[in-house]
């Protein structure tokens, strides 16, 4: 019964992303999108530290809109998503060029063990019934030593509790979210782990402003950034 409901779920989430295909990239087409694509790239790709040649796993990999960042640094990706149209998108946006793309479930990668040298998921867990099945199989899938980084939606942000608010009147996607702090994340994953946030400014905060409000932020390093960051790497 239990399994019955997880594929549900998991079916309902779907078909609510294969929906949202494009009004996921015209969000990151707006002013303040570019801003927090640019912003949340620039932490991912500081912990990542992707290099050329790197074997890298991008789950939840969405229309490719990060994937491009990885590539862009000479890795080979492979692009993960449980949604087919974002799938799609996602391999016409990146070519042919060391891009693979294939449609599978977070919490049971269709890889071996050891196979990646790098592992990422952006904002997906926060979508996972089982978060800590999916933690278990991103490090699975690294190599010993490999780096693998998880960000979610921060639940000390500001954002989240906008986005609480649109759930309670309708909203189909903040529905599904279930938000984390930092402290939620440390329960997740190993031990020996890094955490840090980015997006400090508001949503409805002047464009104009964005820049210092956010520099102030990671040079203070605070921890209510709506985009929450952690790093940690596979125990030898």
């Amino acid at each position: 019964m239990e399994r019955q409901v997880v594929s549900h779920l998991k079916k309902m989430t779907t078909a609510l992303f294969d929906a949202w295909t494009d009004r996921y990239d015209r969000w990151f087409e707006t002013p303040t999108g570019r801003l927090v694509r640019k912003y949340e790239s620039a932490l991912v790709l500081e912990l990542l530290n992707p290099l050329p040649g790197d074997r890298i796993l991008d789950v939840g990999c969405g229309t490719g809109v990060f994937t491009q960042d990885l590539l862009g640094c000479g890795a080979r990706v492979t692009g993960v998503d449980l949604s087919g149209p974002m799938l799609k998108k996602a391999m016409g946006r990146t070519g042919a060029g060391g891009f693979i793309g294939l449609c599978a479930d977070m919490c049971a990668l269709p890889f071996p063990d050891n196979c990646f040298d790098k592992v990422v998921s952006m904002t997906a867990i926060e979508f996972v019934a089982d978060a800590g099945r999916a933690v278990a199989e991103l490090d699975r899938v690294a190599r010993k030593g490999g780096c693998v980084v998880v960000t979610t939606l921060n639940s000390l942000s500001p954002w989240a509790e906008q986005r609480k608010q649109k759930a309670q009147n309708g909203h189909a996607l903040f529905q599904k979210i279930c938000f984390r702090s930092p402290d939620d994340m440390r329960l997740l994953v190993p031990e020996k782990s890094f955490i840090k946030t980015a997006i400090h400014f508001q949503k409805d905060a002047p464009v104009a402003n964005i820049p210092e409000i956010e520099r102030n932020g990671m040079e203070n390093q605070w921890d209510t950034g709506a985009f929450l960051a952690v790093q940690w790497k596979k125990a030898s």
